[in-house]
């Protein structure tokens, strides 16, 4: 005696559940249904064969997607008993056409029994079947409309009429099942937005937030108005023009927007997130870059688009005009601001940053103003300042002789090129050259204590050392001469 098992069914007369089974064989390993015999292995037989029969083949080519028939044979056995040897499919998951791709229109084998599939096991077999391209998956959910996806097509005069659906991407060849592409353009889409405002730097302190869901295009024009709001204008006035401009490139933040949607991994669950701050706003997608790209690629327009249905799609509605160019618009855009974009990119994510150009601007205007001007050197103190290169120093009296000047003039001259830096007076009528950060020469050093000593003043050792630390490269003889000279 035969009994049931997980390539066996057994089944006393033809019911609706038949379907199940042979769904339950196809999306598992295959196996084989008797009808005529009961749970128990006992041949019952059939009561009407031809009836039976045929309403066994066409309800099984029927009320079974995909076509499931080249995996089903029928032997009728001593005209009791009809055998059905089902094989494995190999376009899983098979469902019932009523119930579509869900739990309750999927079954697989389990023992003895066929039970629904989860939905992680539809997943897998439209992973499977489909390969690994997301867009081009079935969906799960197949309930979908298409208002928003519908209204942006007519407003670019491209038609979306039903049978256009195949050659879109939206419905599956085999089948005509709705694909992932078709949810993401449907007014059911799972993915979100996520538009931060934010008080900090850091973007921790909240200002104001908003999350836009619906279809893709819906999604597109929404987050567009949000970060219009965020896009303030400042206007500055010079004599009589007046000048406006915006924090940002509106094209800058439309490139950087449609980036995010058309090209991120929607096989994540996550959402776009866009932050706002007073420096920066940044568009933080799913997804890094595909094998063998690099962000210099992106800056030099090489493109290679991970959803390539959906940004055909948006070619043909114009809303990208071809790939690769966004990015490169971008910075583009931002050829004249002191600061560009950034663009940065690790195995799962990719970020572009858009800096406020106001922000920027004014930072470098301040900057600017805060320099300190460069002293403007006049001839006669070009003439000081090679005689000190070459010399090292100069007296007052050969100071005036060089330029022909008097003494208050060359009292005037040496305290403004002091004053700017350009040169020390060294005690009284001794200039020496000097540059920003740069210490007194030992020479120097040695001069001030001969001329202290000449005048009849002495300088003590505690005084001398004071000088030593501002002196370069002394040594013990430098030292001793100087005490020497000193006393």
């Amino acid at each position: 005696m035969q009994y049931e098992n997980e390539r066996m069914e057994f089944k006393s007369q033809l019911t609706d559940d038949i379907y199940k089974e042979v769904i339950a064989f196809t999306n598992t390993d295959g196996g084989v249904i008797y009808i005529g015999i009961d749970d128990q292995g006992n041949v019952t037989g059939i009561d009407n064969v031809d009836e039976t029969y045929t309403r066994l083949t066409n309800g099984i080519r029927d009320a079974i997607q995909p076509d499931v028939t080249m995996f089903v044979r029928y032997v009728l056995q001593e005209n009791k008993v009809i055998r059905i040897e089902v094989g494995e499919g190999s376009y899983k998951p098979y469902y019932l056409k009523g119930k579509g791709l869900k739990p309750a229109g999927v079954y697989v084998r389990q023992g003895a029994t066929s039970v629904q599939a989860s939905p992680e096991q539809i997943r897998q077999m439209i992973k499977d079947s489909d390969g690994d391209v997301f867009e081009e998956m079935r969906t799960v959910q197949q309930n979908l409309t298409f208002d928003e996806a519908a209204a942006a097509f007519k407003r670019y005069k491209v038609d979306f009429s039903e049978d256009k659906y195949i050659a879109l991407g939206l419905r599956n060849i085999h089948d005509g099942q709705y694909t992932n592409l078709a949810l993401i353009l449907s007014d059911q889409c799972q993915h979100t937005t996520k538009i931060a405002v934010f008080n900090d730097e850091s973007c921790t302190e909240f200002r104001d937030s908003k999350e836009f869901g619906g279809s893709i295009f819906k999604q597109f024009e929404n987050s567009i108005n949000y970060l219009a709001l965020c896009n303030r204008t400042v206007s500055t006035i010079k004599g009589v023009v007046r000048t406006d401009k915006q924090d940002y490139p509106e094209e800058a933040i439309r490139e950087a927007l449609l980036n995010a949607l058309v090209h991120r991994d929607y096989s994540f669950s996550g959402s776009i997130i866009i932050n706002v701050n007073d420096s920066k706003m940044e568009f933080i997608s799913l997804g890094g870059l595909l094998p063998g790209l690099s962000t210099e690629d992106i800056r030099l327009g090489v493109s290679q688009p991970r959803n390539k249905k959906l940004a055909e799609i948006f070619h043909r509605l114009r809303l990208i005009e071809s790939y690769g160019t966004g990015i490169r618009r971008i910075f583009k855009l931002y050829e004249s601001c002191p600061v560009q974009p950034s663009i940065e990119a690790t195995t799962n994510a990719f970020r572009i940053v858009l800096p406020n150009m106001n922000t920027v601007s004014a930072g470098a205007e301040n900057a600017a103003e805060a320099k300190p001007a460069a002293p403007v050197i006049t001839p006669q103190m070009k003439i000081v300042l090679d005689y000190l290169k070459e010399y090292g120093e100069m007296r007052d009296e050969e100071l005036q002789e060089l330029l022909h000047i008097k003494k208050t003039r060359a009292y005037l001259l040496t305290r403004q090129m002091s004053e700017e830096g350009l040169i020390e007076v060294v005690g009284r009528g001794c200039i020496s050259e000097i540059t920003i950060g740069q210490k007194p020469t030992v020479t120097a050093c040695l001069m001030i204590s001969m001329r202290l000593s000449t005048a009849g003043t002495s300088i003590s050792l505690e005084q001398l050392y004071l000088w030593l630390p501002r002196a370069e490269g002394l040594r013990c003889r430098n030292i001793q001469l100087l005490m020497v000279s000193s006393d």
